[in-house]
């Protein structure tokens, strides 16, 4: 009986994994072969660089320390072995001629996969300790979880692609939703637990343990993700161009990138239009906006609000009036298309009031998926942080004030990632990130 077990948990594991690799490859397929050494967005590497890099990454998480098998082309694994942390670290100055063909990464990729696929499939178990004390189950989540982040961060860089270098797949119908109400949701006080406890053996990243409980006073919250047509009330009053509403570096990254809207608008005929995926359509007012840090925080100051911090966002989405706390905001059934707009089942936002059946206990809207969403926290260690020795500067490297935790998801978020432990950050001056916000007032109880 524990044999099959054994073999029912390794066979749904390589599943996940297989999956995984499907979601990337159906990705890379949507670039037409002439964009392929392409750099859509500057502080990135060309595409090039990310159709190697999954499968390299894998290769050097596992081929030596936990599955034996030595490597065969060290060259690749050090080409493809590091991405660039977006903004701050000077552009790239790489030329096409530097990078190997297509057919030659795409070797190196099929070989990777078949050396790991014969040696995985010979494993009878994959819960004992391999490197540095983690099971081979928690390398293989490392894995599918790297990939599928770079399956939505890679939508963020294809988005910027012109639309003559993409291959258009079949796409949804819009969702039509009735008028939004705007209005503010009261929490009140109660305690939030964040993290994750390490002897409860759960997967997740370093920066999600350990496991703790902070006290959150009362406070109201937006019950939808600020609009675009909100947005678009704060630039007609002259939001980017009032300098109180910005810090002193959200000025100076403004002025210098002669930035004056969301990256995702574009002024036609004198009208907003939106750059969708695949298409440019009217400006969609009722779609949440997508800014970056900075952005959303002058909005907040615009409107006499703030960002909520990241346990507010918390208690506002898993907590409830009881003390309690949810598995998801709705309850604990499994994430669906029901429940809100993530999952990889759409490639655009939805109106901020498309998903009712996904609003949390207090009644705020929308909490997971259709955008990730800014808090005012600074990316940092919980107490007790231990980095993955495998893995160091994952999570450690970003501990430099710079960047802001966003939680929730976007269309693009992968399900398994829409634990309430998860953390994601970005620095607060890039743009280009499935992200918008909602604010928060302090509570008047």
């Amino acid at each position: 009986m524990l044999t099959a077990q054994r073999e029912s948990v390794a066979g749904m594991l390589l599943q996940r994994l297989s999956d995984a690799r499907r979601q990337s490859d159906a990705l890379f397929d949507i670039v037409r072969p002439d964009a392929m050494y392409d750099r859509p967005i500057p502080e990135r590497h060309r595409i090039v660089f990310y159709t190697g890099h999954l499968e390299a990454f894998d290769w050097n998480l596992l081929h030596e320390n936990a599955l034996g098998l030595r490597t065969f082309h060290p060259e690749f694994d050090r080409l493809f072995a590091f991405g660039i942390d977006p903004v701050g670290g000077g552009l790239p100055t790489d030329q096409p001629s530097d990078w190997p063909s297509p057919d030659r990464v795409r070797e190196y990729v099929r070989a990777i996969r078949s050396s790991l696929d014969e040696r995985l499939a010979s494993i009878s178990s994959f819960d004992e300790p391999q490197r540095d004390g983690f099971s081979l189950h928690a390398l293989v989540d490392v894995a599918i979880e790297h990939r599928l982040m770079h399956v939505e961060t890679l939508a963020y860089m294809f988005h910027q692609l012109p639309f003559g270098k993409k291959v258009h797949p079949p796409l949804p119908r819009r969702i039509l939703t009735a008028p939004i109400e705007r209005s503010m949701i009261e929490i009140s006080s109660g305690t939030v637990r964040l993290g994750l406890a390490r002897e409860s053996g759960a997967f997740g990243w370093d920066n999600e343990f350990e496991a703790h409980t902070i006290q959150v006073p009362p406070f109201q919250i937006d019950r939808y993700m600020v609009t675009n047509r909100q947005f678009l009330d704060f630039m007609v009053d002259g939001g980017y161009q009032n300098r109180r509403l910005w810090s002193a570096g959200d000025w100076e990254w403004k002025a210098a990138g002669d930035i004056s809207c969301p990256v995702f608008w574009v002024k036609r005929d004198g009208k907003w239009m939106y750059r969708t995926m695949f298409d440019e359509i009217p400006l969609p007012l009722d779609w949440p906006v997508y800014v970056s840090h900075a952005e959303a925080s002058a909005f907040a100051r615009w409107a006499g609000r703030a960002l909520p911090s990241e346990q507010e966002w918390h208690r506002a989405a898993y907590g409830t009036s009881d003390g309690s706390q949810r598995e998801y905001p709705w309850g604990s059934e499994a994430p669906s298309s029901q429940r809100g707009n993530f999952d990889l089942q759409n490639w655009d936002p939805a109106p901020v009031n498309a998903h009712p059946q996904g609003r949390s206990a207090f009644g705020v809207e929308s909490m997971l998926g259709n955008g990730w969403e800014w808090t005012s926290t600074v990316f940092g260690p919980h107490a007790g942080f231990e980095p993955f020795p495998f893995y160091r500067g994952y999570s450690a490297d970003f501990f430099d004030g710079k960047h802001f935790v966003m939680k929730g998801g976007s269309s693009r978020t992968a399900a398994c990632m829409l634990r309430p432990t998860f953390r994601n950050w970005f620095q607060s001056h890039y743009q280009y990130v499935y992200a918008g916000f909602r604010c928060v007032n302090a509570s008047e109880e």
